[in-house]
């Protein structure tokens, strides 16, 4: 893999990481979420919320899209690779990602915010509050992922 396009990947997801740390830091002081705390935000807050909900999934979907299938070329990796749950369990034996399962569940978290709960403010602050701590859990991943290929790209 060309290492200019490797940087590329990897800074589209700094980007991401970067803005989802901003939106982590402006919403801190609302934690926990509780149905009746996002009643009372205000249209700004309700925005880094949803900076927050987007940036969480772009970030997921460009490591998941692009950078981790980018480390299997980058580390030559052989063999029947051809589903994602493959590629991940090979990227878990070599090192690349601390847990399928993890990953798997950051996925799921992610696919959770397709769904909106406009009726139900129990749902989104419950959805909330588990986001935020995978976010963190993201946030580590990429920065792991990003180590291990600092082995293969310089």
């Amino acid at each position: 893999m060309n290492k200019a396009v490797f940087k590329g990947i990897v800074d589209i997801c700094l980007t991401h990481a970067e803005r989802l740390r901003w939106s982590m830091q402006h919403l801190a002081d609302k934690k926990p979420f509780t149905a009746a705390r996002l009643s009372k935000l205000t249209d700004i807050e309700l925005a880094v919320f949803d900076q927050f909900i987007v940036r969480f999934s772009k970030l997921q979907d460009a490591m998941g899209a692009k950078l981790l299938p980018a480390i299997i070329e980058l580390t030559h990796e052989e063999g029947e690779l051809n589903t994602f749950i493959d590629k991940l369990n090979r990227l878990e034996k070599i090192g690349a990602l601390d847990s399928v399962e993890q990953w798997l569940k950051l996925r799921e978290m992610r696919n959770q915010f397709a769904h909106d709960y406009p009726d139900d403010p129990e749902i989104q602050s419950a959805l909330l509050n588990k986001a935020f701590d995978m976010a963190d859990q993201l946030l580590q991943s990429l920065e792991h992922v990003i180590r291990f290929a600092a082995k293969y790209s310089s």
